[in-house]
């Protein structure tokens, strides 16, 4: 059974939810760098707004955008996936258990930081009593609540899911992150270090074509560590009966840090024809960032455009590869929809 891309929301580092042109769009600043937040005040009442998480928030901003998109106010299935949830509550938590030895802790911020929260806090807006599992893999986090959904559509159990990438910027953390150099500074950029952001992007996954369609979602494969990626990419493709000519566009989440090169040129290499696209300098590092690279590979389809200059373009297939560090390797393939 074909599955398809029907709905797509997103808050990222962008002004706007939404963006195709890459020249409409700001790149990363050095660093660190926080979503831009749209007003949530139509969606989520202020008594709650005040105590909700940001991630909770963005997801769901973003989930509603996605399910207004595709026409469904209920979907069969919630499906997240976030490397470290919502981080902020969690720092908050242990802040406070140290601050107070272990002593008159309140629960709130140790409840609202589990990575589950988004998913739980989406269901329950939404009143959703179907399947809800949230994946913490990582680099390939996104992927995993994918390949979920995308396997169960195929095997008829779901007819739709709503599926969805989440994660945000905790202040502590980034700074330890940044003194072990893997996370730039204003000042100073390191071998190995990346300009961080966050973000929530959400799709829609339905059994049914329909004109608001944006892609075919073909398959998409996981693997923590490769020894060759032009033979992981060969493989994959070759799953699916194409060969590597085929791919017309190739979206690589590159950081073009000292670490990464070796794997996205061995990528490139292996489709040599495909024009190339990057997304990480406009959404920054995070573990679920990937999700925001397959938005912008479902609007090329859509729109017949590579994202870089606007150009038109016969486009039938995109390949999206993604890694972090040279682990957690990711490959999405997706196909124009049919007339």
């Amino acid at each position: 059974m074909k599955v398809y891309i029907n709905g797509l929301g997103s808050v990222s580092c962008q002004e706007g939810t939404r963006n195709f042109k890459s020249s409409d769009l700001t790149r990363v600043s050095q660093g660190i760098n926080q979503a831009q937040q749209p007003s949530y005040k139509e969606l989520i009442p202020a008594g709650m707004l005040r105590r909700m998480a940001k991630g909770v928030k963005m997801g769901i901003y973003a989930s509603h955008s996605a399910l207004e998109e595709a026409n469904i106010a209920v979907p069969d299935a919630v499906i997240t996936g976030t490397g470290l949830g919502c981080l902020i509550d969690s720092e908050k938590f242990l802040s406070t258990m140290l601050e107070n030895n272990e002593s008159y802790l309140t629960p709130t911020s140790f409840i609202q930081s589990t990575h589950n929260t988004v998913g739980g806090q989406i269901a329950l807006k939404l009143q959703c009593m179907g399947y809800n599992f949230t994946y913490v893999n990582q680099n390939t986090s996104f992927e995993s609540a994918l390949l979920d959904g995308l396997l169960q559509v195929q095997a008829g159990e779901l007819n739709n899911a709503l599926i969805g990438g989440v994660d945000e910027i905790g202040d502590i953390t980034m700074r330890f992150l940044q003194l072990t150099k893997k996370i730039n500074t204003v000042d100073e950029i390191f071998p190995k270090g990346v300009n961080y952001g966050e973000g929530a992007t959400f799709i829609v996954l339905d059994n049914k074509q329909t004109t608001q369609s944006y892609a075919e979602l073909v398959d998409t494969a996981i693997c923590n560590r490769v020894e060759s990626v032009e033979d992981f990419i060969q493989s994959f493709l070759s799953s699916q009966y194409i060969v590597p000519e085929q791919i017309d566009v190739l979206v690589l989440g590159s950081n073009q840090t000292a670490n990464d090169g070796a794997f996205y040129a061995q990528a490139q290499a292996i489709c040599s024809s495909s024009a190339l696209e990057t997304f990480k300098e406009f959404s920054g590092e995070y573990h679920t960032a990937s999700a925001f690279g397959l938005l912008n590979a479902c609007e090329m389809l859509k729109y017949q455009q590579l994202f870089s200059t606007g150009e038109s373009k016969p486009i039938e297939y995109i390949l999206v590869y993604n890694q972090f560090d040279g682990k957690d390797h990711s490959l999405t393939l997706l196909k124009k929809c049919g007339d």
